[in-house]
C-alpha cells in the first residue's frame, strides 16, 4: 500500500529534511511540499492526501485553523517546537504529533502507524454492508452488523450507537478510532460528534439528517466530502 502524503512548512529548511525523510520510506509518496497552508489548498483539495505534516506556527493561516477545515480521510500529523500544542492538536482529532527537531526514527514511527491505520481501514472499507464489528460494552463483546446501524454520537469519552430497531449501544471509544473500522463510503463522519450510515439516511433538511425525531447536524468541514455523494446520486 502506498500512502500520499503533503508536508506543510514556513521553514524551508524544516520542510526539505521532512522531505527527505518521506523520500527514504518506501511507501510513501510525496505529492507535494508547502511553504504556507494557502498555497497547498488546491493540492488537498484535488489528490487523495492520507497523510499531511502540519506546521502549527504559521503566518496568515495556522495550522490548527487549517486543520479545521480538512476532510475527515486525511490523517493530519502536526509538526511543533513546543510540546504544549500536543493536547489542543488532539482536540482536532490530530492524528499524531511530532516534536522539533524530528527524529527520523519518530518520523518513521508516524508513518508506520499511519500505513497500519489506513490498512486496516482498507480492509473495512472491502467489507459488504453485511459485514460486521465487536464493540466493548458492558464488560462484554457485542457483534453489530453494518446494515443495522443508524449512526454514531460521540459523548465525551464514549460512542453511543443507535440501531433501526430503536436501540443503542454505547462503548469506550472514540469516533475517530471507530470510522477506521467502519466501511467507507457507507459510513461517514458529518460533525465532529457523529458518523451516519448514509444507507439508512433518508431525509437531508437545511443541512441536517433527519432520523425520526433526531436532527444530526452537518458541519462546514464534512460538507465538500458528503455534497460529492450526494451529486454522484441525484436525478437532475
Amino acid at each position: 500500500m502506498i500512502l500520499n502524503c503533503v508536508i506543510v512548512d514556513d521553514e524551508p529548511l524544516a520542510v526539505e529534511l521532512l522531505a527527505s525523510y518521506a523520500r527514504k520510506i518506501p511507501f510513501l509518496n510525496l505529492v507535494g511540499t508547502f511553504n504556507s497552508a494557502a498555497a497547498s489548498i488546491k493540492t488537498i483539495r484535488e489528490k487523495t492526501v492520507d497523510l499531511l505534516f502540519l506546521d502549527i506556527q504559521m503566518p496568515e493561516l495556522s495550522g490548527m485553523e487549517y486543520a479545521k477545515i480538512i476532510n475527515e480521510p486525511t490523517k493530519i500529523v502536526f509538526t511543533t517546537a513546543f510540546s504544549q500544542y500536543a493536547v489542543d492538536g488532539y482536540r482536532i482529532n490530530a492524528f499524531d504529533y511530532l516534536l522539533k527537531p524530528i527524529s527520523f526514527e519518530e518520523f518513521m514511527r508516524v508513518a508506520d502507524k499511519a500505513l497500519k491505520c489506513l490498512s486496516e481501514k482498507n480492509v473495512a472499507s472491502g467489507k459488504e454492508a453485511n459485514g460486521y464489528i465487536f464493540v466493548k460494552s458492558d464488560y462484554k463483546l457485542v457483534r453489530i452488523n453494518f446494515k443495522d446501524i443508524l449512526y454514531a454520537e460521540g459523548v465525551k469519552d464514549y460512542v453511543k450507537i443507535y440501531l433501526k430497531d430503536g436501540s443503542s449501544i454505547k462503548s469506550l471509544a472514540c469516533l475517530r478510532n471507530l470510522i477506521d473500522f467502519l466501511p467507507s463510503p457507507q459510513f461517514l463522519r458529518v460533525h465532529r460528534s457523529f458518523i451516519v450510515n448514509i444507507d439508512n439516511m433518508k431525509t437531508i433538511d437545511r443541512s441536517r439528517f433527519v432520523v425520526g425525531d433526531k436532527f444530526i447536524p452537518i458541519s462546514d468541514t464534512y460538507k465538500e466530502q458528503l455534497q460529492k455523494i450526494i451529486d454522484e446520486h441525484t436525478l437532475d
